[in-house]
């Protein structure tokens, strides 16, 4: 099982610096201009600890030592401060969705004890890393020593919402709303004696939340860094300090959710390039799919909003600049992936997968990352697409739902790529894990 802890937060001194103005998004979605953006907000925005900027092309080291210079310096002059107790961490978001409802999601912030990923594991991912992302995350992980954004985590425990009410009915330490609307507050309750008392709601939470195996959601590459960072720290510090009990590196920055309470998944939705549209094209889904003509590209999108059917058989809304339609996936064509565990044949992804290629000859590798698929999350946009002569056709997906991402993990298997995108990001620059003194 999970081992979870509280932790000693480093955080942003508020009577210093505007939080709101020194937030910035995870790594991973952060374009280039949306960089200079934030470089440009304030001197202290987390993107110079998260994405430094290059400010030497000839030498790639160099943007993770000034990153390392950055975070001690920002120490020294007192812009981040360490909380004084260890503590667990109540994090809620409130966030407004494309369809214009508003949703909050509480997670909390803690350490979790590294080991291995697996099905048998008490830490389980749901997607597959790449090489390239976990060798940055790596070079500044080691030259900062601190966890500068969360592990996000997701418990099939529900009904957790009594203790969170318990744990943020005070006033917040925190209550501020990021530049794209959402407003974060975080409650800090220390664990009496660390983690030995046993007649709080902060303690027995972690209890509940540490009871079976925590599914990854966002984080796979710097769950991967910090377990490579362990070893390789652990194996220095036994010549240098041998047996030092339970060093910091053994552990890495969590924000763990109870899967009613965590953040909306958004689906992805794909254009496909190069490929027969029209009639021919829903003529041969017809082997695979029941196809129910739309009157136009609004049906479309209202069909697609509404809820998906209760048998759980696959839904999607194809567009092409002839029409489109809604797509219900026939039983059989489960068997299409039959080396997978039958979770992982029924993920809407996998079933429009297996009829891309063999309608349209899309394989996996187009899917992930070449010319003749593009993403995005938004209906409009990739309708749009089509109409422009940009795609050739359009499929809309439902969007995963949580309880399947830790279906999907529990058996062993990985989802393929663009699956899930959990919205909204927790942000970095609520709270730091420094892994050394």
């Amino acid at each position: 099982m999970p081992i979870l802890r509280p932790l000693r937060a480093l955080r942003f001194d508020a009577t210093r610096v505007p939080l709101a103005a020194v937030l910035c998004p995870p790594y991973d979605i952060i374009s280039p201009s949306e960089q200079a953006v934030l470089l440009a907000r304030h001197p202290n925005n987390a993107v110079r600890l998260e994405l430094p900027p290059v400010t030497d092309p000839a030498d790639p080291g160099r943007r993770y030592r000034d990153a390392a210079r950055t975070l001690a310096e920002w120490r020294r002059d007192g812009t981040l401060r360490m909380d004084e107790r260890a503590a667990l961490y109540v994090h809620e978001m409130r966030y407004g969705m494309p369809d214009g409802s508003s949703h909050s999601a509480r997670g909390v912030f803690v350490r979790l004890r590294l080991e291995p990923l697996g099905r048998d594991s008490g830490v389980r991912p749901h997607e597959h890393t790449m090489s390239g992302p976990k060798e940055d995350r790596y070079h500044l992980l080691r030259a900062t020593g601190t966890n500068l954004s969360p592990i996000v985590l997701v418990h099939d425990r529900k009904g957790v919402a009594p203790l969170l009410d318990a744990l943020s009915a005070g006033p917040a330490m925190v209550d501020t709303t990021d530049a794209s609307g959402v407003r974060h507050r975080l409650w800090a309750h220390s664990v009496e004696g660390s983690e030995t008392a046993t007649d709080d709601p902060a303690t027995e939470l972690i209890e509940l939340l540490a009871a079976s195996p925590l599914t990854i959601a966002d984080g796979h590459h710097r769950y991967e860094t910090a377990l490579r960072y362990r070893d390789e720290l652990g194996e220095e510090r036994a010549r240098d300090r041998p047996g030092e009990p339970d060093p910091p590196y053994d552990y890495v920055l969590a924000l763990v959710y109870a899967v009613d309470e965590a953040p909306a998944v958004l689906a992805t939705h794909r254009v496909i390039v190069g490929i027969p549209s029209g009639g021919g094209l829903l003529a041969d889904l017809a082997a695979s799919f029941d196809i129910e003509p739309v009157r136009d590209a609004h049906e479309l999108q209202r069909c697609m909003g509404e809820p998906r059917p209760a048998d759980g058989a696959s839904r999607f809304g194809v567009w092409t600049r002839d029409g489109g339609a809604i797509l219900r996936a026939h039983d059989d064509h489960l068997a299409q992936r039959g080396d997978d565990p039958e979770v992982a044949r029924r993920l809407d992804v996998n079933v429009l997968a297996s009829a891309l290629s063999r309608v349209a000859g899309v394989e996996a590798s187009d899917l992930v990352g070449g010319e003749r698929v593009l993403y995005t999350k938004d209906a409009g946009e990739a309708i749009a697409l089509v109409e422009s002569g940009e795609g050739d056709a359009c499929f809309l997906l439902d969007a995963t739902p949580v309880e399947q991402v830790i279906e999907v993990a529990a058996a062993g298997a990985v989802m393929p790529q663009k699956s899930t995108y959990f919205h909204p990001k927790a942000p970095t620059g609520l709270l730091f894990n420094p892994l050394e003194p």
